[in-house]
């Protein structure tokens, strides 16, 4: 009885071993593939106005199903420029903003979970006042499952940002991020997983008819440091999670984009990356494969 028990014991104990060794980043970064991607400043550009062709070029394109990135990805910086400087779409721009910032982005998986790892270096700051005193970055991600949030194909996060929502010229303070028809009862939402560098905290959310930072179960954690000017930042993320998570299967692909509050920004005043999709097993923009 007390030899089955033990053993009982020991394989229990070796079952939790192989689950820790499971729920661990890479030890190695360096050895994956990693996408180069420029995030933007947006200024004040909403859904709304992508979606405006007598101001938006791209909107008949986005209309027959076009993807923003398939337009803009090699512009992305000069975009940044116009609308940092208050050349185009920016009524109160910041001296010093940083227009765009290089990130490169890898992903892996081991089965259970997904890791995913953002790097960058640090933009010379604009030595404007702190809108988020606590925070000089916070970095997030966003997921769809498949074209359920109208233009999240195309457009990534856009379907998020509307011209209503606070930190938009004349928008209340009470109005978040949002999606049209946002439901999570009916699967129309983003799910969204956020660190924040000074806190050193993480939040999981989605947003739906509001954006909401609490709530799901998946984001396991997350961590960043700058070295040398180069911020790192790493998420662990389960398969499956909660209310607001988007459940993640080997060979399916994902709507996918992201946004760094650089130089204590809060509101809109981020950079953000253009829509990309991110397949677990599968090819596509980013790909995470199994370790």
């Amino acid at each position: 009885m007390k030899s089955s028990l033990l053993h009982t014991a020991i394989a229990g104990g070796l079952l939790l071993s192989a689950q820790a060794v499971l729920a661990a980043p890479p030890a190695d970064w360096s050895a994956l593939p990693a996408t180069d991607i420029t995030l933007f400043y947006p200024g004040v550009s909403p859904v709304e106005w992508i979606t405006k062709g007598t101001e938006h070029g791209g909107a008949r394109a986005l209309r027959k199903g076009e993807a923003c990135a398939d337009c803009h990805s090699e512009e992305a910086g000069d975009m940044g420029q116009k609308m940092a400087s208050g050349q185009k779409l920016e009524p109160s721009p910041i001296a010093g903003k940083a227009p765009f910032i290089n990130a490169k982005v890898q992903a892996a998986h081991d089965g259970q979970n997904l890791y995913l790892r953002f790097s960058w270096q640090q933009p010379a700051a604009s030595g404007a006042a702190k809108m988020d005193a606590k925070n000089p970055v916070k970095l997030a991600y966003m997921l769809e499952a498949g074209s359920q949030v109208e233009l999240a194909e195309q457009g990534g996060c856009w379907a998020s940002c509307h011209g209503d929502a606070r930190s938009m010229p004349g928008a209340a303070d009470s109005k978040t991020k949002y999606v049209k028809n946002g439901s999570l009862a009916n699967g129309v939402y983003y799910d969204l997983n956020q660190w924040r560098s000074g806190e050193n905290k993480t939040y999981d959310g989605h947003i739906a008819e509001a954006r909401v930072m609490e709530g799901g179960s998946a984001l396991k954690g997350a961590s960043g440091s700058q070295n040398g000017g180069t911020w790192s930042v790493v998420f662990t993320r389960a398969f499956a999670g909660g209310q607001g998570d988007v459940k993640l299967e080997p060979g399916k692909v994902y709507n996918f984009g992201f946004a760094i509050h650089d130089d204590h920004a809060n509101g809109r005043y981020h950079h953000v990356s253009l829509g990309y999709q991110l397949g677990i097993d599968a090819e596509a923009g980013i790909t995470a494969k199994r370790l």
